[in-house]
């Protein structure tokens, strides 16, 4: 069993039990969230697709950790113009386990 649900603006598929990396939710780590925008569930053959979500869908998941990625480099340069600018970025995450599924 597996569901497509919306969060920070993307669609993550997970079936229960995965650990997936989120956009930041403001959630303290061993607490619980639920996300409401479902867009699908499957049970084998059987499938429910929303339009656009999912009438009492509930994908429901445990806070693992909060962190940042990898730093990103930005770099910008003009050959022969004597202009380099650089720049950096870490993206922060919230880390999730995924521990029921309901498909309404």
């Amino acid at each position: 069993m597996y569901a497509v649900f919306k969060s920070g603006g993307k669609q993550h598929r997970a079936s229960e039990g995965d650990v997936l990396e989120l956009e930041k939710i403001e959630a303290p780590i061993g607490g619980s969230i639920d996300f409401d925008e479902v867009l699908l569930v499957s049970n084998g053959e059987d499938v429910k697709v929303g339009a656009p979500n999912l009438e009492g869908g509930k994908v429901t998941a445990e806070v693992v950790s909060q962190g940042r990625h990898k730093k990103i480099t930005i770099i910008k340069f003009n050959r022969r113009k004597h202009f380099r600018k650089q720049a950096g970025h870490r993206q922060y995450f919230t880390e999730v386990r995924i521990t029921g599924i309901n498909a309404g």
